[in-house]
């Protein structure tokens, strides 16, 4: 990852057996140092393209595709808000079954998801006679969950639940309250390892950094990694840490 190439440097005191007094020092990246992007910008449609990741595809390939450069994967990861790969970067569906089989057992994997002794179920998209979203699609929910119904709103007309198998019409006062009129309304029950395959695909959806955008966003990263002048300063890109011994 070239990062770590952009990090400055920091003669730290070596810890290494061979050294030959405590003024000998290495040169070591200075991890501490990192950026975020703005909060603000978080929301900017100019700055930012919505992406879905693929099957498969990594930082550094999607580098490649969208910048023609697979070094520029801190750009992929620093724009989508990532802080840890390994838990915010959707698995491939290999990985995920694996990892799901490790985690379930493969005899459990078909089994109703379970979280604290409750079965999970999701939403399916719910609309008004208008069009309208009175649910969206994709809300884990227990079994307790419940919402007023059509008829209980002004207007209110028949609903439609987007179900797997096609279009249900809902009325009535009350939907859901148990799991059977979940199941026959708003929501389809979850196995364990559809529940992962969801919860990984939520992590399929990122911002990434326009290409218009890279060169600023490289010269103001370039910017923050050089240091400012102070009693440890060597150069912009390398400083000293304060010889902390005492004794040899």
């Amino acid at each position: 990852m070239a990062y770590f190439s952009e990090l400055p440097n920091i003669l730290y005191q070596s810890p290494l057996g061979h050294k030959t007094g405590s003024g000998d020092y290495i040169v070591v990246k200075n991890l501490f140092r990192n950026v975020k992007l703005l909060n603000y910008l978080e929301s900017n449609s100019h700055i930012f393209n919505k992406y879905v990741i693929k099957d498969g595809e990594r930082p550094d390939t999607l580098a490649k595709k969208v910048y023609n450069n697979s070094e520029y994967d801190y750009v992929v990861i620093l724009s989508a808000r990532i802080t840890n790969i390994r838990d915010q970067w959707p698995l491939d569906n290999r990985n995920l079954y694996e990892y799901a089989k490790e985690k379930y057992g493969i005899e459990k994997l078909n089994e109703a998801k379970m979280i604290a002794g409750r079965k999970v179920y999701e939403t399916v998209e719910v609309q008004d006679n208008k069009g309208r979203v009175i649910i969206p699609k994709g809300i884990s929910i227990d079994e307790g969950f419940k919402i007023d119904g059509p008829d209980r709103r002004y207007n209110g007309g028949n609903w439609v639940a987007i179900r797997p198998n096609g279009r249900v019409s809902i009325t009535g006062t009350t939907i859901g309250g148990n799991a059977s009129a979940l199941l026959n309304t708003v929501a389809i029950s979850l196995s364990n390892y559809q529940y992962e395959v969801n919860e990984n695909d939520k992590k399929r959806n990122i911002s990434i950094l326009k290409p218009s955008y890279l060169q600023i966003f490289l010269d103001d990263f370039r910017r923050i990694m050089r240091y400012d002048r102070n009693s440890q300063y060597i150069n912009p890109k390398l400083m000293r840490t304060e010889n902390t011994r005492l004794v040899e």
